[in-house]
């Protein structure tokens, strides 16, 4: 009981990281709407805030409560493919970067939510 209670109130990284990209995701959209003009800028701008935003809110919800080995490998993965994917399409219109990376970033993303729903299955 007492190590179960221990974990519980175990800092979170995965937990963290979700909450710092749910708050650039809003930073993000806001930028989109009031700072960018060009529609494909926008555009690239606020579907990397909704994947930002919607990974982060899912690890800032499971970071904490992930104790299954799988469970978290597949939350770490879930970050890798957010960072790639949304980092790319963010770093191609406010710093001229190739999207390259989003590709790989969304197939990352994929693999995560595959192994999450594997994980679920392991309890």
């Amino acid at each position: 009981m007492f190590l179960q209670e221990r974990r519980k109130n175990k800092p979170s990284f995965l937990a963290f990281c979700g909450g710092l990209l749910a708050a650039v995701a809003v930073g993000l959209s806001a930028y989109a709407s009031h700072g960018v003009t060009e529609p494909l800028a926008q555009s690239h701008l606020n579907t990397a805030a909704l994947y930002a935003f919607g990974h982060g809110v899912a690890l800032a919800a499971l970071g904490a409560r992930s104790q299954h080995p799988l469970g978290r490998i597949a939350l770490c993965v879930l970050l890798l493919g957010t960072l790639l994917f949304s980092g790319s399409l963010a770093g191609n219109v406010l710093m001229k970067w190739p999207t390259t990376l989003a590709p790989f970033g969304g197939m990352t993303l994929m693999g995560g939510w595959v192994l999450l729903a594997f994980s679920a299955l392991k309890r």
